[in-house]
């Protein structure tokens, strides 16, 4: 089953839990005169997406999509929603019409050489993919514990074949301190509850859990 929250002001959290994976895959979309959607799903849930879109906007009618890095969870389902691309540069700023995004390059942040992160600057929402990701079928919106959620899973994946699929580099650090300094106020996370509370503080905490976890080698 797939819900639909909205998370923030006309951000709705499009969200779709999978019982294999014991992990929520989420798909955020901003209602606005030129609506985006940040992550397209898998190939295989597009119409379960598409259906859930509908109920919020007209999905014909979304101009812009995002995601952070090239993976199949993250826009596996591209081309089912592509009519003519324009891809957006770093430092370029997209007004869809009450909100503004900029794209961040965090190269191999989570994950890939490729990845970004975008931020809505109007109401300071991070669209963080992978970051903070947590497991569970958990509750859309969390104002509390964040980190300690995110640091079970981190710690947990290390004992899969997941072990260090957030590799930890001579950047990681730093990147985290950029993000963190944007100072959000909604963190929108793919896999787990979204956050509302101190952006800063909570990219800070999971800047020392991962070195403490991932970091192991560098110290």
């Amino acid at each position: 089953m797939t819900n639909v929250t909205e998370i923030a002001p006309d951000v709705y959290r499009i969200s779709t839990y999978n019982e294999n994976y014991k992990l929520q895959f989420n798909q955020f979309l901003v209602k606005d005169d030129e609506p985006l959607l940040f992550h397209t799903g898998m190939k295989a849930d597009f119409p379960h997406i598409r259906e859930a879109v509908a109920r919020i906007i007209d999905p014909a009618t979304i101009r812009w999509l995002s995601f952070s890095h090239f993976e199949s969870d993250e826009c596996g389902s591209l081309n089912e929603w592509l009519r003519a691309p324009r891809w957006t540069l770093k430092d370029e700023t997209v007004n869809t019409g009450k909100y503004r995004f900029r794209l961040y390059p965090t190269h191999h942040l989570p994950h890939s050489w490729d990845a970004g992160m975008l931020f809505e600057e109007t109401n300071r929402i991070l669209f963080c993919s992978d970051l903070f990701l947590h497991g569970g079928d958990v509750e859309p919106l969390n104002e509390t514990d964040v980190i300690g959620r995110a640091r079970k899973a981190m710690v947990d994946f290390q004992a899969t074949q997941l072990l260090n699929a957030t590799p930890y580099t001579v950047h990681t650090e730093r990147l985290m301190r950029e993000l963190g300094s944007l100072k959000p106020r909604t963190l929108a996370i793919m896999h787990g509850s979204s956050f509302r509370g101190d952006g800063e503080k909570a990219f800070l905490g999971l800047a020392s859990v991962m070195k403490e976890v991932l970091g192991k080698d560098e110290q």
